[in-house]
């Protein structure tokens, strides 16, 4: 399942549409949250992300397609959301299950790797009265080369 959405998700409902019955070995999830990024008051600051509709689901489909076609996956969930946020909420969900950890853990890292740098979204930060569009950074595509 892949979702890209304004509204908020539950992780624990998301938890368990990962378990197959009797066949789960391992759930590996992360959870991303918009991060304090001025020394402004939170009230002063806010986070939007913009997608291409139709586009981001297709680029997030293939980082899934390619994470099943390295690991034994069970199941994937993508969540991504997009509007304006605040510090503290959440902004991305991945998770994956199999039957070993190892796989689980490698094919979570994977796929927040590649929907960093390759998924169709833009990030606007607001600190006060000015606003710049987030750039793609160097960590970024150093974690992206490991996979190769």
């Amino acid at each position: 399942m892949i979702s890209v959405q304004q509204e908020d998700f539950n992780v624990a409902e998301l938890y368990q549409q990962l378990l197959l019955e009797n066949k789960t070995g391992a759930v590996a999830m992360f959870v991303g949250l918009v991060r304090e990024f001025s020394d402004l008051s939170p009230d002063d600051c806010a986070f939007e992300l913009e997608h291409y509709p139709g586009m981001t689901e297709h680029n997030l489909q293939s980082i899934v397609d390619e994470a099943k076609s390295r690991w034994t996956l069970q199941d994937v969930r993508v969540v991504h959301r997009v509007g304006r946020l605040s510090i503290s909420d959440q902004i991305v969900f991945v998770g994956v299950s199999s039957s070993h950890r190892a796989e689980a853990f490698k094919a979570c890292d994977f796929i927040m790797d590649y929907l960093k740098s390759r998924a169709a979204f833009w990030k606007k930060e607001t600190q006060g009265n000015s606003s710049h569009w987030v750039e793609a950074n160097e960590k970024d595509g150093i974690s992206l080369d490991r996979w190769k």
